[in-house]
């Protein structure tokens, strides 16, 4: 089954909490949304969650077509529970128990369990991770702190956008994700027609706004407020990762 997932930044995931995980499992065109929206979020890091494993890209992407169509099919999403708190671990966990059935079921063919045996040759296994690499578990952190952030700053730059500020925006952007860390913010901000305090001023507002953003973006898939700041240093560090 072929899925056709929206862009990771798309700005159209802010609600409450878990509440976007207990919408996602109705029946109804609202849940479907949230449960699209859900997996939009979750597909980036799972296919390098499974890349990682030693899988090729082509695979990996099946993989991870086959996986979200159980969930998009309601078979997957009821097991996410409240009590779990963080449905980037309950995410996590799902996507192995997938790939524990995967094998299971390829290993009883290749006994003979399945009308039509199939030779161990036929299966792609995935390559023995390099050491020096870093985890499966850690890619798919480092994925999802990715979009995360680019979920974000999209979110940030439509609320530019909406209030006359976009151009202004897209000359600052870089100033916030630390692309332009040396850059000339005296010619920069002459261009804009502000003076150099106005300007780091009104940089340091949208960071504040961006970090705000990241929070709210973390705290749609937890059960409590006080679960963000420990995700948001899972975040960081995810970040780091080599």
């Amino acid at each position: 089954m072929l899925i056709s997932m929206p862009p990771p930044t798309s700005a159209a995931f802010h609600t409450t909490r878990w509440s976007r995980v207990v919408l996602a499992r109705e029946p109804s065109a609202q849940g479907q949304e949230a449960l699209q929206q859900l997996c939009a979020a979750y597909y980036s890091p799972v296919i390098s969650f499974l890349r990682r494993e030693g899988r090729q890209e082509d695979a990996a992407r099946d993989l991870a077509h086959d996986f979200f169509a159980i969930v998009l099919a309601g078979r997957a999403i009821n097991h996410a529970e409240q009590s779990r708190g963080r449905f980037r671990s309950y995410l996590l966990g799902a996507v192995k128990h997938f790939l524990s059935h995967q094998r299971e079921a390829a290993l009883r063919l290749r006994r003979g369990g399945g009308e039509t045996p199939i030779s161990v040759d036929d299966e792609e296994t995935p390559a023995l991770a390099d050491p020096a690499q870093i985890s499966p578990d850690e890619a798919f952190d480092r994925e999802w702190a990715h979009t995360v952030l680019a979920r974000a700053m999209e979110a940030l730059r439509q609320e530019q956008a909406a209030e006359g500020k976009g151009d202004a925006f897209a000359r600052l952007q870089p100033w916030l994700s630390g692309e332009a860390a040396h850059g000339d913010q005296a010619a920069l901000a002459e261009s804009l027609g502000m003076n150099v305090n106005t300007l780091k001023a009104a940089t340091h507002r949208l960071r504040q706004r961006f970090r705000a953003l990241v929070k709210a973006e973390i705290a749609v898939t937890l059960d409590d407020d006080s679960a963000v700041d420990e995700e948001m240093q899972v975040l960081f560090s995810a970040l780091r990762s080599r």
